[in-house]
């Protein structure tokens, strides 16, 4: 049976003690887990929140998005050098929510473009940023879960087909795609061909 988890982030994007009573309802509702927002920088508060989720069998998972100080497409070797070090920050505070999956669009700064498409070598050069984390990944058990965006939000990754480009310059078994429906449905011709095509 397929599970259901919900995003807290219809809440907050904070990882707090303050959602315990959200969190305490969605377990009454049913729901299977829970989804945080990797933004808030204590540690501490998501190993209180793994704890917490825990205790009450709810499984995890998280997301997260980088700016064009940390972009993983930039010309700066400096900037893809802090892209990766923030989605091993990432991968931290994961693991201390006992998250198995990190999703998002965190294959380029988010809302930030540029007045081209994208070109091979941005593909390339998020492959390597993302090659390099999803070693650092695999020790905590974690799976990056790429996401392609629509084209108001990023430029590399609109379709199935420049996700797929991207999970290949990838090349790591713990850098997987994932398929939103929502913005597959805006972008997507054929939603049947497009899911074909990352399966």
């Amino acid at each position: 049976m397929n599970k259901i988890g919900f995003n807290v982030l219809a809440w907050t994007a904070a990882v707090s003690d303050d959602l315990f009573p959200v969190i305490d309802r969605l377990k009454g509702i049913g729901y299977d887990g829970v989804e945080f927002y990797l933004g808030e920088p204590e540690l501490s508060a998501y190993q209180s929140m793994g704890k917490f989720t825990k205790d009450l069998g709810l499984e995890t998972t998280a997301v997260m998005t980088l700016g064009k100080d940390e972009n993983p497409i930039s010309e700066s070797a400096e900037i893809r050098a802090k892209a990766l070090n923030k989605i091993k920050w990432a991968v931290d505070r994961a693991h201390a929510l006992n998250s198995k999956i990190i999703c998002g669009p965190f294959h380029s700064a988010h809302t930030i473009f540029v007045n081209r498409p994208a070109e091979d070598w941005e593909y390339e050069a998020a492959g390597e940023v993302l090659r390099q984390a999803g070693d650092y990944a695999a020790s905590a058990g974690i799976t990056f879960a790429m996401e392609a965006l629509n084209r108001f939000e990023c430029y590399l990754c609109n379709t199935m087909e420049q996700l797929n480009k991207l999970i290949k310059a990838a090349n790591h078994p713990n850098v997987q795609a994932m398929f939103d429906t929502h913005h597959a449905n805006i972008e997507e011709k054929n939603v049947t061909c497009s899911i074909q095509k990352i399966a």
